[in-house]
């Protein structure tokens, strides 16, 4: 064969060993050196890796731009822009629209409290992720990129959806789009409006004071003032067996991470579907202890609690618990 024909054919199978991909868009975004994609047009020139396993891939979050967008960094250093999926919080850099925003009024009042919120849920992003290892998602249902060339991700952090605690806060509304977790983040923002939290205090024209929602820079998903350190260490949706025959194999746990002990009088945890388990009066969670909350029926022991229902509760294709202190505020979530 004529080796100006195989020249070409050499050159496309050096190209697909090296991980030099077609951009998700479908047009060639041309190929850097150390084998990552070129950036895109108009970025500021850091190279951005196009091929991005489906599955997930750990990263570090370098920039926090606003609240539901950060900028990442892979391991081999070249970094991209992640907008995260199924959430829209307030616009930092432009004018904010109360109409988006269900019940916000359009006056001056209701423009200046989603200011506020834009603030509130930048400073949340950045305590939370900044600095961090986190692992980011694709949906099945979602293009890799949106506009701008930005991935569209969902971002995992601390054992938790990033995405759904920014709508579950009140941070954010949910952007609607044909996502797979659309209902379960439509039940929590159901739940947040209900409540006036977050940024649905808006709807009266002031922000809520600062830390009543545990909105402010400070605030932590996995402490609180009348909690440090309390999380959800697990959460085991499918019992062995038929779930209707073995309720009390579907479970929550929970730890006490600090040094003290906790009174969780009047704490909760709630499912994606709003059912709720409060905590008896009196429980207290020693330091570096955990409790186990059990679906089903049973004599409450002070390290295996009973939520007393009479069905399967924890959704076996993917949950997502919350606890909330006894004021209401969010302690931590845990994403399955």
């Amino acid at each position: 064969m004529d080796r100006r024909r195989l020249a070409p054919l050499a050159c496309c199978l050096l190209l697909l060993v090296s991980g030099c991909v077609v951009g998700s868009g479908g047009t060639d975004t041309g190929a850097a050196g150390d084998g990552t994609a070129a950036a895109p047009a108009g970025s500021d020139g850091t190279p951005a890796t196009e091929s991005v396993p489906a599955a997930g891939v750990e990263v570090t979050v370098v920039e926090v731009v606003d609240g539901d967008t950060v900028r990442i960094e892979y391991d081999n250093g070249t970094t991209d822009t992640a907008r995260l999926l199924g959430v829209d919080t307030p616009e930092v850099y432009g004018d904010n629209t109360p109409d988006e925003f269900e019940g916000v009024p359009d006056t001056e009042a209701g423009r200046a409290c989603l200011d506020e919120y834009a603030d509130r849920a930048s400073a949340y992003a950045r305590n939370r992720l900044l600095g961090e290892r986190v692992t980011v998602s694709f949906d099945a249902n979602e293009p890799r990129r949106g506009y701008y060339d930005r991935l569209l991700v969902y971002v995992h952090h601390d054992g938790g959806s990033f995405n759904y605690a920014l709508v579950d806060r009140g941070l954010a509304r949910v952007y609607d789009s044909s996502f797979e977790r659309g209902d379960s983040f439509y039940a929590a923002e159901g739940r947040a409006m209900a409540d006036g939290r977050g940024l649905w205090s808006c709807r009266d024209g002031t922000p809520a004071p600062v830390d009543a929602d545990g909105t402010t820079a400070t605030a932590s998903a996995t402490a609180t003032a009348a909690g440090d350190g309390v999380v959800i260490a697990g959460v085991h949706a499918d019992a062995a067996g038929d779930d209707a025959e073995n309720l009390n194999d579907e479970y929550v746990v929970v730890r006490n991470r600090g040094d003290e002990p906790v009174d969780l009088s009047g704490w909760t945890l709630t499912d994606a579907a709003g059912f709720e388990y409060g905590f008896p009066e009196g429980t207290t969670l020693a330091a570096n202890g955990s409790v186990t909350v059990h679906v089903g029926d049973g004599e409450d022991t002070g390290t295996d609690l009973y939520w007393g229902r009479g069905r399967p509760t924890l959704n076996n294709g993917g949950e997502t618990v919350t606890l909330r202190d006894a004021d209401g505020r969010v302690v931590d979530e845990r994403e399955t």
